[in-house]
């Protein structure tokens, strides 16, 4: 009996000496994000490099927030990164998110680009602007409320109201001003344009040195991409303009975000809470200021080369959550005004 017992013992130890031999199971996180997978994956890469946690990227063109919200409290779901303030609100509306509270975040990221509640956090900016022809047009500040101005009359371009980048701009000017002056506005940006809106916001540029129209509204990141990439013809389009950095009169350019937020029933939640730490990271922001000609959230970071050409940008104030109660109205007036049509 001793000598069987003696064997199970051994194995025993054997067993545990086996098991604390054995390489810990690998950490991960699942990211459900509107970003594509080439412009985020740098930053991917330096999270796990620095962290040995693993990333898996589930990449939406659209749907991200109702799939969540379908899947439900058996949602991989850990963390949302996406593009622009109505996104990262509509995820808090539908309840897919929930509040975090990081010292590191709110430290590094002014309490205008996040939630009051800490549903989300933006973690880098970008100012949409005028491009305005080299050739045709000297111009080196002006006012969104000048958009509206007879004077421009048929020279300008733009994609549809409709797109989010415009409806948080619309919404923008319905919080500054009201609803009431915003649709005057809005209406006087319709008859000034040169086209029907249409397009994306480099083909606006493309337009510029066509002839078709002398400024666009655009966004300031796609004019580095345009004209650092590779794309031979795009390089063309963005070397066509200038950036003017437009202001609110009293106010600032009208900028947007990218954000993170914590997914509800978040699975791996403290590595997650480690993600979303790391992207207000200096090394996070350097890459969404080098690699995706973004402005960082965090001051003292040195801006793209190309980026800081256009000058010196004066964000607005106003705190995007106010905006983004502006944006079902903007959405509303785009249509009222027959801003597409």
């Amino acid at each position: 009996m001793s000598i069987r017992f003696g064997k199970i013992a051994l194995l025993a130890s054997a067993g545990l000496m086996l098991a604390s031999a054995a390489p810990a199971l690998a950490q991960e996180i699942n990211l459900y994000t509107y970003r594509e997978p080439g412009l985020i994956k740098p930053l991917l890469d330096e999270f796990t490099k620095e962290t040995k946690i693993k990333v898996n990227t589930i990449f939406l063109s659209s749907g991200l927030e109702e799939r969540i919200k379908a899947e439900g409290a058996n949602s991989p779901a850990d963390v949302i990164l996406t593009v622009d303030i109505g996104r990262l609100q509509n995820a808090k509306d539908l309840g897919i998110t929930q509040p975090i509270k990081l010292e590191a975040l709110d430290k590094a990221i002014p309490a205008t680009y996040r939630d009051p509640e800490g549903h989300w956090y933006g973690v880098s900016t970008r100012g949409r602007v005028v491009y305005a022809s080299k050739d045709r047009v000297k111009l080196d500040k002006l006012t969104y409320e000048e958009l509206a101005d007879p004077k421009w009359k048929g020279k300008i371009c733009i994609r549809s109201g409709q797109h989010l980048y415009n409806v948080s701009l619309i919404a923008a000017v319905i919080a500054h001003k009201g609803e009431a002056k915003a649709e005057e506005w809005l209406k006087g940006l319709k008859a000034n344009l040169a086209k029907k809106p249409s397009g994306g916001d480099r083909e606006q540029a493309k337009d510029i040195l066509a002839g078709v129209c002398d400024i666009a509204i655009g966004n300031t990141y796609y004019v580095a991409l345009m004209r650092n990439g590779t794309n031979a013809e795009q390089k063309t389009w963005g070397e066509a303009i200038n950036v003017v950095l437009p202001t609110f009169e009293g106010g600032g350019t009208h900028v947007n975000i990218s954000g993170v937020a914590l997914a509800k029933n978040a699975p791996n939640k403290a590595d997650a809470l480690k993600f979303i730490e790391f992207m207000a990271s200096d090394t996070a922001q350097h890459i969404h200021a080098d690699v995706n000609s973004e402005y960082p959230v965090k001051n003292g970071i040195q801006l793209n080369e190309t980026v800081a050409s256009f000058g010196q940008l004066k964000p607005d104030s106003l705190p995007i959550a106010e905006i983004a109660k502006q944006r079902k109205k903007a959405s509303e007036l785009v249509d009222k005004v027959g801003f597409d049509q």
